[in-house]
């Protein structure tokens, strides 16, 4: 192969002096952008690419000085790491833009698994499948080219050592010069040390994690109501049939963006006088979750537990526990049955026994014979009919408490059910043709205006939907409690917004929303913008104490 380009090279020569010069120029562009690359997506501006990374300066330097094999060896491996620093950058952009944060390389490879069984739901197996070979056959190319990149330049400054000497000395001069002068172009600083500073950001977030998890342990421990007894646990609810419904999605940006706003505020006002007509109140307030974007069970869990749980590795811990949840509280009075009704879950689902559930109702549960709505296995309306159908329509010795997950509001928002008269949900099958006539997740989801816009939509479904059921099946002591898990994407809600999500309470006895009286919460269900914002792990203690639970630590 060798001798076939020398014989190449000898008869074409000026073409040959072009590839070659083209291929350096490549390689040193390559390297340029992996130790200039953001790792936010608003960041990736021109300026960000027109600096002077010191790493490049020191690399170069080394590379001059060094014999050859030691040279090869050091620039292989330098190119390597740079390769998996860029593919690290690329997850940061990733999460970013889907979760509101950085890609955790601790914790979050689990979550690579979820991401492959999103694009199945989304796609198809075969568009799925297609994504994944896409997706590893970049991450093994910039890997090899980073590290042919960096090897090349090496052999290219000790091959031209004297000029590499000459330049590599300007260039550390003018970034000395640039760094403390505080020179910036757009206001950008010219003398970048990114990568290394990346570098940095990254080992503390390991060590951070590893301690946290130290940490967490020990909080997830303590409990303030952990030893109260039975009998002091809930005394003011007592009788009433309770409700925790939590709709997938149901973000701040859904009430306040002014793209969303108008539909789902029209839809929250439409549907409170519906409540208000059959003789319900309600009043509304916010709550920040511990996620965004997406990991819908670190907001379960952490309104159910009254515990921060922001990562996996805090699930993990608290799901192996016994610390108290809203709906084992339920369950250790004795008075209430726990049921749960979750048809995103479609796997055993060991943590029913850590939430307090006595009866779990997933995805092959609901009798559902109709079709997935992308993620979605089965629209709101039915998940809630079935509830109806298998537990609250039927006769019971105790109240019921339900723990209900609603996932029509799910990403990518196409295509959306929808609302079929009551009679006519059957086993599924009337939403074979809804689905089909929907639109298709390739029509919105490169497009954060459509995106938006279904969003929207999927959120005025889901709100419809429990508030119709709630309003045909639910009587004078039904108590509902419905909340947002997370806000949507960054790309729906907006790059920077909050984390807060609406949590509204719903009754018709007077004395329950007595109680919260001085919560400060704002009447209906569309909490006003300067209405109280709480950590979602404190709605727990604040609740429990409202409806008379005496803390026994």
């Amino acid at each position: 192969m060798r001798g076939r380009w020398r014989g190449w090279r000898g008869r074409h020569p000026t073409a040959a002096r072009i590839l070659a010069s083209a291929t350096t120029v490549l390689a040193a562009a390559l390297v340029l952008f992996a130790l200039l690359m953001p790792s936010q997506s608003d960041r990736f501006r021109p300026a960000e690419f027109l600096r002077l990374p010191v790493e490049a300066i020191f690399g170069a330097a080394l590379l001059i000085v060094l014999p050859r094999r030691p040279r090869t060896v050091v620039a292989a491996l330098s190119g390597f790491g740079l390769g998996v620093l860029t593919v690290l950058n690329c997850l940061d952009v990733g999460f970013h833009e889907y979760l509101g944060r950085g890609f955790n390389v601790v914790l979050d490879w689990s979550l690579l698994s979820d991401a492959q069984a999103y694009l199945q739901d989304t796609f198809g197996k075969g568009g799925a499948l297609g994504i994944a070979v896409l997706a590893v056959a970049l991450v093994i190319a910039v890997l090899a080219l980073m590290t042919a990149s960096v090897v090349r330049l090496g052999n290219l400054v000790a091959r031209n050592s004297a000029t590499a000497t000459r330049t590599t000395l300007v260039l550390a001069v003018a970034w000395v010069v640039c760094a403390s002068m505080g020179v910036q172009f757009t206001g950008v600083p010219i003398a970048a040390e990114h990568t290394a500073l990346v570098v940095q950001d990254r080992a503390k977030r390991v060590r951070n994690t590893l301690r946290d998890e130290a940490e967490f342990g020990r909080i997830a421990k303590k409990d303030t109501f952990a030893n109260t007894p039975p009998s002091q646990l809930l005394t003011d609810l007592r009788g009433k049939d309770m409700m925790i419904t939590f709709i997938e999605s149901y973000g701040r940006s859904a009430i306040e963006d002014p793209v969303m706003a108008p539909g789902v505020d029209a839809t929250l006002t439409s549907e409170n006088d519906k409540l208000t007509r059959a003789g319900f109140a309600a009043r509304s307030g916010w709550l920040t979750s511990a996620t965004y974007g997406g990991s819908s069970w670190l907001g379960h869990s952490t309104f159910l537990s009254g515990l921060w749980v922001s990562n996996q590795q805090r699930y993990r811990t608290v799901t192996a526990g016994d610390h108290l949840t809203l709906p084992g509280a339920f369950k250790k009075t004795g008075d209430w049955d726990t049921v749960g009704i979750m048809p995103g879950i479609q796997k055993a689902w060991p943590e029913q026994k850590f939430y307090g559930i006595d009866k779990l109702y997933d995805s092959r549960d609901l009798g559902y014979q109709g079709p997935k709505f992308s993620w979605s296995t089965m629209p709101d309306q039915y998940a809630l009919a079935a509830f109806e159908r298998l537990e609250h329509g039927r006769k019971h010795d105790k109240p019921l408490m339900s723990t209900i997950i609603l996932t029509s509001s799910h990403q990518p928002w196409a295509p959306i059910p929808e609302t079929v008269p009551q009679d006519q949900v059957g086993d599924g099958s009337v939403y074979d043709a809804i689905e089909k006539a929907g639109k298709r997740p390739g029509d919105i989801i490169t497009s954060s205006q459509k995106s938006k816009e279904e969003y929207g939509k999927s959120i005025q479904y889901s709100v419809t939907s429990l508030i119709d059921y709630l309003v045909r099946y639910g009587g004078k002591d039904t108590v509902l409690i419905f909340l947002g898990d997370h806000q949507p994407m960054a790309r729906v809600s907006g790059d920077h917004a909050s984390r807060d999500v609406p949590v509204s309470i719903v009754a018709k006895d007077p004395k329950v929303l007595d109680r919260i009286a001085d919560w400060g919460w704002t009447d209906g269900l569309r909490p006003e913008h300067d209405a109280p914002v709480w950590k979602m792990s404190a709605f727990r203690d604040r609740f429990l104490t409202a409806y008379g639970s005496t803390p026994h630590p």
